[in-house]
C-alpha cells in the first residue's frame, strides 16, 4: 500500500527535527537567491530605465508611424495610382484587340494629359499599380517588337498571381527567342512553367520549353516536358499533337 508524508505535521523524532531544520535552511537559501536576483534586476532597470524608455518609445513610434503611413499616405497613393492608370489601361485593352502599335504607344506614353504606363511605373513606384504598370509596359513593348524594353519591364514586374506571374516570365522567354538567345529563353520558359500550376499557362510553357530544348540539344528535358503535358494536361491545346513531339524527343535521344 502506497504511503505519503502528511504535510504540515510537527516532526516527532530527532531525525525528523534535523531534516526539518535542513529543509527550512534550503528553502531560506532559495528565497534569498530569488531576492538577490530580483534586487539585481531592479537595480539594472533603475540604472538603465532611460534607455529602456527610449527603446520602447522608438518601437511605439515605428508602429504608429507605419500605421499612419499606410492609412494616410500609402492607401491614398494606391487609390490615386489606380485612378491615373485607367486611361492607359483602356488604351492597352484596345490595342490588344486591334494589334495597333499606335494604341500600344498611347498606353505607354499617355495622351490628353493622362499618364501612360511608363509614368505610372515611375511616379507610383512601390505601389501595386506601379508594379502592374511594369507588366503592361513590358507586354506593350513585346507586341511592338521592342524586345529589350519588354525584358526590362517584365523583369521589374513582381507577382504571385497564378496567371500574370507565369505570363510575365513566359513573355521574357518570347523576347529572348526573338533576340535569338535560346538558352535564356529556355530558362524563362521553365520558370514560367514552374511558377504556378494551372491548366492554361503550365502546358503552354512546358511546350515552349520542350521545343526550345530540342533546338538546344536538351532532348531528355524536352521529352520530360512533353510527357508531362500528355499525362498531366491531356485536355490542353498543347496535348493534341504532343505524341509527335514525344516521338521527336525520343528519336533525338537515340
Amino acid at each position: 500500500m502506497a504511503t505519503y508524508k502528511k504535510r504540515g505535521g510537527k516532526p516527532k523524532t530527532k531525525a525528523e527535527k534535523q531534516q526539518s531544520i535542513e529543509d527550512g535552511s534550503t528553502t531560506a537559501e532559495v528565497f534569498n537567491t530569488l531576492d538577490e536576483n530580483v534586487s539585481k534586476t531592479e537595480q539594472w532597470v533603475a540604472a538603465n530605465q532611460k534607455y529602456i524608455f527610449i527603446v520602447v518609445g522608438l518601437a511605439a513610434v515605428l508602429v504608429l508611424g507605419y500605421l499612419g503611413f499606410d492609412k494616410y499616405i500609402q492607401q491614398p497613393k494606391e487609390s490615386q495610382a489606380m485612378n491615373d492608370m485607367y486611361s492607359a489601361q483602356k488604351y492597352f485593352d484596345e490595342a490588344v484587340g486591334s494589334a495597333q502599335d499606335s494604341l500600344f504607344t498611347l498606353s505607354l506614353n499617355g495622351a490628353d494629359g493622362k499618364y501612360g504606363m511608363l509614368d505610372i511605373a515611375e511616379t507610383y513606384s512601390g505601389t501595386k499599380a506601379g508594379n502592374l504598370a511594369n507588366y503592361y509596359a513590358g507586354m506593350a513593348y513585346l507586341n511592338m517588337k521592342d524586345y529589350v524594353n519588354a525584358i526590362e519591364y517584365l523583369n521589374a514586374f513582381q507577382s504571385t498571381d497564378d496567371v500574370l506571374g507565369p505570363i510575365a516570365k513566359g513573355g521574357i522567354g518570347d523576347a529572348f527567342v526573338q533576340l535569338e538567345q535560346l538558352e535564356d529563353a529556355f530558362d524563362y520558359y521553365v520558370q514560367a512553367a514552374n511558377a504556378k500550376t494551372n491548366n492554361y499557362t503550365t502546358p503552354m510553357y512546358l511546350y515552349k520549353a520542350g521545343v526550345i530544348g530540342l533546338k538546344l540539344g536538351k532532348n531528355a528535358k524536352a521529352l520530360e516536358y512533353f510527357k508531362s503535358i500528355k499525362v498531366d494536361f491531356p485536355e490542353s491545346t498543347e496535348a493534341k499533337d504532343i505524341d509527335v513531339f514525344i516521338g521527336k524527343a525520343q528519336a533525338s535521344r537515340n
